[in-house]
Formats: C-alpha cells, sequence, structure tokens
C-alpha cells in the first residue's frame, strides 16, 4: 500500500499521522531536557543538569553558598526582570 494518492502527492491522513507522531517525540524530548537531575562527579563535586547543553558543576560548599544567598539572588532577579534576557 502507497503512502501517496493517484496525483502522487502524499495522502493527507498518512502525513497527518506522521506529524503527530513527530509532534509527540518532540514534546517527550523536551519534558525529558526540562528535568533536573544531579550527579557525584569523578572529582566528588556535584553536577546540575538540564539547565541547558552543559552541566552547572560546584563543590558541596559552593552550592551551600549559592543556596544561602537565594533570597539576594531572587531580589536581584527581581529587581533587573526588564534587562535579563529570557531563555526558553
Amino acid at each position: 500500500m502507497s503512502n501517496t494518492n493517484s496525483t502522487g502527492t502524499m495522502d493527507p491522513m498518512v502525513e497527518l499521522a506522521r506529524l503527530r507522531a513527530e509532534n509527540e517525540a518532540l514534546k517527550a524530548k523536551d519534558a525529558k531536557r526540562s528535568v533536573l537531575t544531579m550527579k557525584v562527579s569523578d572529582k566528588g563535586a556535584c553536577s546540575l543538569y538540564g539547565m541547558g547543553r552543559f552541566p552547572v558543576t560546584l563543590y558541596a560548599q559552593q552550592w551551600e553558598k549559592v543556596l544561602n544567598h537565594a533570597d539576594t539572588i531572587r531580589a536581584f532577579l527581581k529587581d533587573n526582570q526588564s534587562r535579563l534576557a529570557v531563555k526558553e
């Protein structure tokens, strides 16, 4: 059975099914990418995956320092919201 009709063009229903499957695959890929995961590196640091192309890797003391300043960081982001870029 061919995926083309008598005029040689793609059958619309077959094309629709293909596009729906492609769309679902892209959604699943995006969902996987947005999940944050952590791993201990070979050197004993904590790597956070899911923020971008590369992990964010800091040692435990560095993570503690960042986390202790969470309120300051949030206030800074809020105060500078109009100047900050948004990456989807």
